[in-house]
């Protein structure tokens, strides 16, 4: 495991949003999840794709929160501008299980 100091850490901008709209995407190479995410009056809504679809269903996905790195550049996923990385964690199989807050909070929090 590389070490890195708390200055690269800090330099990572990772936020809670609420899923504000949500797509199922057949047309990536891996089934994927469109998702609109509002991070507060600061960042505003952006958009994601993510492989969440062993765990997740569009409708199921609207309402919850959500953590993301906010400060990546955009990526093109097939025909999707993606805006910012959802975090999750692996399963026992590998399928991505998000990780939020475990309370309510306001969308645009960083994590610290």
């Amino acid at each position: 495991m590389a070490e890195i100091g708390f200055d690269d850490f800090m330099a990572v901008d990772i936020r809670v949003g609420r899923v504000t709209r949500a797509e199922a995407y057949p047309e990536a190479r891996k089934p994927a999840i469109k998702l609109w995410i509002d991070f507060g009056a600061e960042i505003g809504e952006r958009k994601t794709s993510a492989q969440l679809t062993v765990h997740y269903t569009p409708d199921a996905l609207v309402g919850r929160m959500v953590c993301a790195v906010v400060n990546f550049p955009p990526r093109q996923i097939g025909r999707f501008m993606s805006e910012v990385l959802v975090l999750g964690l692996p399963d026992a199989e590998g399928a991505v299980v998000l990780i939020a807050p475990d309370q309510d909070v306001p969308p645009g929090g960083r994590l610290h």
